[in-house]
């Protein structure tokens, strides 16, 4: 029979937690905060949760829809682009266009500057014609130098005069149906850079012109080139509301 002395021992030997031992009980886990299951658009309500996943539809569509057009447009002429031409047209002109002139056999050769002129009614009443502006030199200095230019600054003036003379002849008349969309697309581009500028008065007609000079040929090549400038002067146009930034964004939202 075991001693009194030998239960105590006995017993205080089991309940004992032995240092370093592997018998310890765990920690309790730490309480998790309520209302809280997950990251993500878990974590949201279901409310949240049903938002959520109606924006990333709506953007999903949106994105294939813009996608589908853009590859009809770039691609070879087939039923679809013959029945939905107009539909497509109107979707990717003019923000949206194409250029693969980048990976052309005969890639340009030449350095085209648009410029603006203006016609300008002073506060006595009196017209005034301002110099040509070189909006071309404007963009090139605000690129010069600044590692992260604009997108607009460097295309937006390209791409409006590219799309006025790929839409008109050489006698400046429209050669199709987006003749007259290419106009306005000048006008605004070149009157958000003019309503920078004080000019003295109201601006009420404006005249554009390129000038394009030939890129010299390397010392190396016997090519010549022809060092004088040539100009294409557009006729004066009259400038409206719709012209201005402030009309035209109040045209816009009268269209929708």
């Amino acid at each position: 029979m075991d001693s009194y002395d030998d239960r105590g021992v006995t017993a205080g030997r089991e309940g004992a937690s032995v240092p370093g031992g592997t018998d310890t009980p765990d920690a309790p886990d730490a309480p998790r905060a309520p209302g809280i299951s997950g990251g993500g658009i878990a974590a949201l309500s279901l409310p949240y949760q049903a938002v959520a996943a109606l924006a990333l539809a709506v953007v999903g569509v949106i994105a294939c829809v813009h996608l589908g057009m853009v590859f009809l447009h770039v691609a070879p002429s087939n039923t679809l682009t013959k029945q939905n031409g107009e539909a497509i047209d109107d979707w990717v002109y003019p923000e949206f266009e194409q250029n693969w002139k980048l990976f052309a056999p005969n890639p340009l050769q030449q350095n085209i500057a648009v410029q603006v002129r203006a016609q300008v009614r002073t506060a006595d009443g009196q017209w005034r014609t301002t110099d040509w502006s070189d909006l071309s030199a404007q963009d090139g200095e605000a690129i010069r130098g600044n590692l992260l230019p604009s997108h607009t600054v460097q295309n937006a003036l390209r791409r409006a005069w590219d799309f006025y003379t790929a839409s008109h002849d050489n006698a400046n008349k429209p050669n199709g149906m987006r003749g007259a969309l290419s106009e306005r697309y000048v006008r605004r581009t070149v009157m958000l850079r003019l309503a920078r500028q004080d000019l003295g008065g109201k601006v009420e007609r404006i005249q554009v012109r390129s000038e394009t000079r030939w890129v010299k040929a390397p010392s190396w090549s016997e090519e010549k080139t022809n060092g004088r400038p040539a100009h294409r002067v557009l006729p004066w146009w009259p400038v409206t509301d719709a012209d201005l930034p402030e009309g035209a964004r109040r045209a816009s939202e009268a269209a929708r």
